[in-house]
């Protein structure tokens, strides 16, 4: 038959696997346990000739499911590459002889380890199929991009230039955004001494004149459907027509807004017209043309002019802003440049808690401004007043511990950037508000626009996908992203339009876009089984799940980013992808060989997360971290792909204790799939109930939070769940 499965088995004894293990047993296991058609072992597997005797079996002699007995599956991924079959991995070298000590005593336990994974390999291997892409997938080379300031007008630039199509939606009626308005920018380049031109004009020229941009100002979008390849948006005029475009991605550039902070009296914002910010003064200083800036009130000349940092920033208190929005002093010290450069006699000086000037060259900026005799007093203000004909400023001197005061003809408040990011999906006073302050309106059920992180900046994975939303294919850049000045603005817009890009070319192969970058699987359900319990559509992070009109399922494959939370959350198991599933992952805890409760020899299921918690593992082992030989690792995608079945199935074959080992959950969270390690969490916490009914310790399961980092306390979380079988006892449902 074309379609029958025949097994191949590849053992290497290269990278001391030959000296450590005896391969011809583990030939034998593979044959005779595994169902492995060919058997055959290698010197070094990975080097030509080996990878050449594997593509020969799958090429005449039909091998279709490979199985490979050698080195973590997070090396040699390229090798091992076959095209149109499911190859498994053993990984007995980081996970058997670099964890366990070449000693006479281990090495009966050290073979059995072997052989547990080899069994594994080639039963995953049998429940395996190759994914084809999906059929339906389209390819669409129009970017869309939200929004027509410095990153939007960026992001636009690059992809046309790129060879790609780009629509610009601009709610104003002009391009150029708050950058436009300013009167100059902190330098981007060597000598770092003086502030230079924003550039802004010839950026929006560059834009306005090129063949693949084109530009919608004074619009919106009025809604935003579909999927990667395929989003559908309705893009709104202000003059009441409308059209509808097809793209393969979206970028958001919408960029942010100053925050108010009039109502917050100890900065006397608004009490007096010689109390402004740093946009305002940007205002006055265009509109002297960089000549001697005179004072709103009466039109004096200024004379003096103090700099208010963190006016309303990095504060727990009630209507301030709790972070920094990074371009503030960097600012100031160029304002007190646009003083200093008309005028050196003016005395400008900036009251600071922390100067923090990030970028190659925000230390000689800085240095700089001390050469021009701008003064830095450390300070904390306390006070900001009108008095006098001027303005009196107290402040608590942070160095000489004591209160000063300072009267100036002007003061500027760095007040902080808000972003521009839309409805909170979980502020649940979003919905009450007008449809008007939605920037995407997604019709996804989750909400109408991009999830955002706790201070309202559009969530994007800032350790290892930046830029990248839950909502694939949709990506974040510049402030709306997180706080940053015109510099980075310009490198976050070039990034996240190489990954807008990416998402456009694996829509178009039916491929996920990351982290499993390349991955063709996506999840089909058994409709006959499905219950309709929307667990599926409520809990996938991405929005990659509807509904039809019957209540059933419905996938959104480009969407998907193939971390199987879908198949996780299913209670009737019946999701499931080509290459993972709930029986790839089962079959192979049923095949680890458990013994008899009179050897002694207890065992542990660890279910591991492929992004941070294996590699952990695998440093662990290149730094020869020991740990318990009473410990079987199965890699799965996400923690939130973990199915209740899978550890009531190892409780009930007799394992003595299960470990999940996810990502870091919460505001700063490092799970790549966003809430799998969260749901995760949440589902574990009822297995306290099925080990009671089952008369079993809540001790026998337990779920850690891993860092990729943790190459240390992972090997002790190991053995000290060792340590607490062996005080508990076995499992009393060993056969």
């Amino acid at each position: 038959m074309a379609d029958e499965k025949k097994i191949g088995a590849y053992l290497c004894k290269g990278c001391g696997l030959g000296d450590r293990l005896d391969i011809s047993a583990l030939k034998v296991v593979a044959e005779r346990e595994g169902k492995a058609a060919i058997v055959r072992e290698h010197d070094f597997l990975c080097d030509a000739s080996g990878v050449a005797m594997i593509q020969a079996d799958i090429d005449t002699q039909g091998v279709n499911r490979v199985a490979i007995a050698a080195c973590s599956r997070r090396a040699k991924t390229e090798a091992f590459g076959f095209a149109n079959v499911a190859v498994s991995r053993a990984n007995l070298r980081e996970g058997v002889i670099w964890v366990r000590p070449d000693t006479d005593e281990n090495r009966e336990t050290t073979q059995e380890m072997a052989t547990d994974y080899v069994r594994m390999a080639c039963v995953e291997a049998k429940f395996m199929n190759p994914p084809d892409a999906n059929k339906a997938a389209t390819y669409n080379r129009q970017l869309l991009v939200v929004g027509g300031g410095v990153s939007g007008l960026t992001s636009a630039i690059e992809a046309a230039r790129a060879g790609y199509n780009v629509t610009i939606v601009e709610k104003g009626a002009e391009l150029g955004g708050i950058a436009a308005q300013l009167y100059r920018q902190v330098p981007e380049h060597s000598p770092y001494s003086d502030p230079q031109d924003t550039g802004v004009a010839e950026l929006i020229n560059a834009v306005s004149n090129h063949k693949n941009i084109t530009v919608h100002t004074r619009s919106s979008i009025a809604e935003t459907d579909g999927a990667p390849g395929r989003f559908v948006v309705q893009i709104a005029a202000e003059s009441g027509t409308s059209e509808t475009k097809t793209f393969g991605a979206i970028l958001q550039a919408t960029g942010f807004t100053a925050h108010d902070i009039s109502h917050l009296p100890v900065y006397g914002y608004k009490t007096s017209p010689d109390i402004i910010t740093q946009f305002e003064l940007e205002q006055l200083t265009k509109a002297a043309g960089g000549d001697i800036i005179k004072r709103p009130s009466d039109g004096k000349q200024v004379a003096s002019v103090a700099f208010v940092q963190c006016a309303g920033q990095r504060s727990e208190q009630e209507g301030h802003l709790s972070y920094c929005s990074g371009h503030c002093c960097s600012t100031s010290i160029k304002q007190a440049m646009y003083f200093k450069n008309a005028n050196p006699a003016i005395d400008t000086n900036i009251i600071y808690t922390d100067l923090r000037t990030p970028g190659a060259g925000g230390e000689d900026f800085y240095r700089s401004g001390q050469h021009k005799g701008v003064t830095f007093t450390k300070g904390q203000v306390t006070s900001v007043k009108a008095e006098g004909g001027g303005v009196s400023v107290k402040f608590k001197d942070l160095i000489l511990n004591e209160d000063t005061e300072e009267k100036v003809d002007l003061v500027v408040l760095a007040n902080g950037m808000v972003p521009n990011s839309g409805l909170n999906i979980d502020d649940p006073t979003s919905a009450e508000k007008p449809k008007s302050a939605s920037i995407l309106n997604l019709t996804y059920r989750q909400g109408r626009d991009l999830p955002q992180l706790k201070y309202g900046f559009n969530d994007s994975h800032f350790i290892c996908f930046p830029y990248e939303t839950r909502r694939t294919g949709i990506y974040a850049a510049g402030p709306v992203r997180r706080p940053m000045d015109i510099a980075q603005t310009k490198e976050d817009a070039t990034g996240a339009t190489l990954k807008a890009i990416q998402a456009i070319e694996n829509a178009a192969l039916g491929r996920a876009a990351h982290p499993r970058s390349g991955d063709l699987s996506f999840p089909s359900f058994k409709k006959e089984g499905c219950t309709q319990c929307k667990r599926c559509t409520v809990e996938c992070p991405f929005g990659a799940i509807d509904e039809d009109a019957q209540r059933f399922p419905v996938f959104n494959e480009s969407r998907c980013r193939r971390c199987g939370t879908c198949m996780g959350a299913c209670p009737v198991r019946v999701i499931s992808f080509e290459n993972y599933s709930v029986d790839s992952v089962g079959q192979q805890i049923k095949n680890i060989d458990i013994p008899e409760e009179f050897d002694e020899k207890p065992r542990i299921l660890m279910l591991a997360c492929e992004n941070d918690a294996y590699p952990a593992l695998d440093m662990a082992a290149m730094n020869r971290q020991e740990y318990s030989a009473f410990v079987r690792v199965i890699p799965v995608r996400c923690l939130g792909s973990v199915n209740l079945i899978w550890i009531t199935d190892a409780l009930n074959s007799g394992f003595d204790g299960v470990m999940m080992m996810g990502c870091k959950k919460g505001d700063n969270y490092q799970c790549h799939f966003v809430k799998g390690s969260e749901l995760a969490h949440m589902r574990m916490s009822k297995v306290d109930d099925t080990l009671k009914t089952l008369s079993l310790e809540t001790e026998r399961v337990v779920t850690h939070e891993i860092a990729i980092t943790d190459i240390h306390r992972l090997p002790q979380l190991i053995n000290e769940m060792a340590s607490t079988i062996l005080r508990i006892g076995m499992s009393p449902l060993k056969f």
